[in-house]
């Protein structure tokens, strides 16, 4: 994915992050003060013990500032810690808050770098599998076990074997100071309280397409000085003072909010997220002489990434082509589905056709959708678009 821009709206509630590809919008992650977000790091306590599924235990924890989350009791490892309610914790958000689940939080706290992820206490060292220089990604997890120390574990990113190893050993230098911070901060702290702050996502993006980025707009001056002083006018920043309104992102949010979208060479494309899966309907409009289905389906494969990105739709993806469901038909959709799913940064799983003639996806769930974000579930229809007619 080659990013070419980026458009950041920072406010006082809520703040937006707009990706674009030759002026086009890709991907959106809107972020609200009301979360606990993924990556943050608390000192929390156990407010109640609750029983699950199959005999097990759970644990809501307050996190402060009106937050909570739930720890799973089945954790690796954590069986074996006897946890009780009043007790303070420190846990990590591995799972932002949906819908009416909260966020979901571990004890297996790992801090993310560029180039690894530091994870201590997983006495291991392991490696992404987006890695294809196997060579030397081997010979950087040697020189990483080298000097790892006997508690802790890491992870090589998929850019680490872009760089030197000397980058990389800065990076686990940095890690080490950064959990060593947390550590001190827990022991003279009173929980609830937050311990870590995920870094702005906006310098996440930044390092993860600098190669193909020009562009940065944004109305904070904070972050436009921040960018100028770390990338030295590599990349062009300018200020504006109501980005997303400007540039039609607010336009672009307010499209993926709606249940159809219109193809421009005819037919639609109609999404509904439920509690169990995400269904998409390819619906050709009755549009169907000169081989314009092929060309429909085509176009809507194509949306149907974009919109998975854009509305940050996860779990499980079902999808119904318009037209023939034989796999001689599918095939060229399903290549350009698994094109398009290899760019994404959120790991996902392509699993075919099913019986039935549905595509299936599975796209693994960080964060809340952005109709999770911005909608509240309607009191009177409960969500299902429908109301009970007057008799």
């Amino acid at each position: 994915m080659n990013i070419d821009t980026i458009i950041y709206d920072k406010n006082t509630t809520v703040s937006g992050i707009a990706l674009l590809e030759e002026n086009l919008p890709v991907e959106l992650e809107i972020i609200t003060n009301t979360q606990a977000l993924s990556g943050n790091i608390y000192l929390g306590k156990i407010i109640r013990k609750i029983s699950v599924a199959g005999n097990k235990e759970g644990f809501f924890i307050d996190l402060g500032n009106g937050l909570e989350g739930f720890l799973n009791a089945e954790e690796n490892g954590l069986s074996e810690t006897k946890l009780t309610e009043g007790q303070s914790i420190i846990v990590q958000v591995s799972q932002e808050r949906r819908a009416e689940k909260q966020a979901r939080l571990v004890r297996s706290i790992q801090l993310v770098g560029h180039y690894l992820v530091y994870c201590p206490y997983r006495l291991r060292v392991e490696a992404s599998s987006k890695i294809k220089d196997k060579q030397k990604m081997f010979e950087y997890m040697e020189k990483v076990r080298n000097l790892t120390h006997s508690q802790e574990g890491w992870i090589l990113r998929t850019a680490s074997v872009d760089t030197e190893f000397a980058n990389i050993e800065q990076e686990m230098e940095e890690l080490h100071n950064l959990y060593e911070q947390i550590r001190i901060k827990a022991r003279s702290s009173q929980a609830p309280c937050l311990l870590y702050a995920h870094p702005d996502s906006v310098f996440e993006y930044i390092k993860r397409y600098q190669n193909s980025l020009h562009k940065i707009i944004t109305n904070n001056h904070n972050i436009e000085n921040e960018i100028k002083a770390n990338y030295h006018n590599t990349i062009d920043v300018e200020y504006c003072i109501n980005p997303f309104e400007k540039y039609g992102i607010d336009e672009v949010i307010s499209e993926a909010l709606e249940k159809e979208i219109l193809l421009k060479g005819g037919g639609c494309i109609h999404i509904e997220e439920t509690k169990a899966c995400v269904a998409i309907d390819v619906d050709s409009n009755k549009d169907i002489g000169g081989g314009s289905l092929n060309r429909i389906n085509e176009e809507a494969a194509y949306e149907i990434i974009r919109q998975i990105r854009l509305r940050n739709l996860s779990g499980k993806i079902v999808i119904d082509f318009a037209g023939h469901s034989e796999y001689r038909y599918i095939k060229p959709l399903l290549d350009i589905l698994e094109e398009g799913l290899e760019k994404d940064n959120i790991k996902s799983h392509l699993c075919g056709l099913s019986r039935a003639g549905l595509v299936e996806i599975i796209r693994v769930r960080r964060r809340p959708s952005l109709q999770d974000i911005l909608t509240d579930e309607c009191r009177t229809c409960r969500g299902s678009g429908r109301v009970e007619k007057g008799v």
